[in-house]
């Protein structure tokens, strides 16, 4: 089992950053592909990005594309979303998910998960 926590959600006006934190016990973190996903009031789940167990890949959706980073700290068993120049259409609840992996690759699909976490909200002012 793993369980993931986030937190950094919070209210910012738009052009503002946040940086949301996924801190993970139980397994060995450095196993685990990580998932960001977001989803807001009427629709549906969405990925915004991902990162493999050795940081080496990462996917970002095209939304997303240049504003926002995945990161991770496997010595610290957390992992890593800033998030800069929000809009208002970033406003949802971002999960963070985990699941195992043998090798570098990354996931982009919620189905192939394991594991989640409670979902922090984001909410961006315009």
């Amino acid at each position: 089992q793993v369980q993931l926590l986030e937190s950094g959600g919070g209210l910012v006006q738009a052009g503002g950053s946040l940086r949301l934190s996924c801190a993970a016990s139980g397994r060995t973190f450095s196993s685990y592909a990580i998932g960001w996903f977001r989803q807001a009031p009427g629709k549906e789940r969405e990925v915004v990005g991902a990162i493999a167990r050795n940081s080496i890949e990462t996917y970002y959706a095209d939304s997303v594309k240049g504003r926002f980073t995945c990161s991770r700290d496997n010595a610290k068993n957390t992992a890593y979303l800033q998030m800069n120049s929000l809009k208002p259409e970033d406003t949802a609840v971002y999960y963070c998910a985990a699941v195992y992996t043998s090798t570098g690759t990354i996931f982009t699909s919620s189905g192939t998960y394991e594991y989640w976490g409670q979902g922090t909200q984001v909410t961006v002012s315009s």
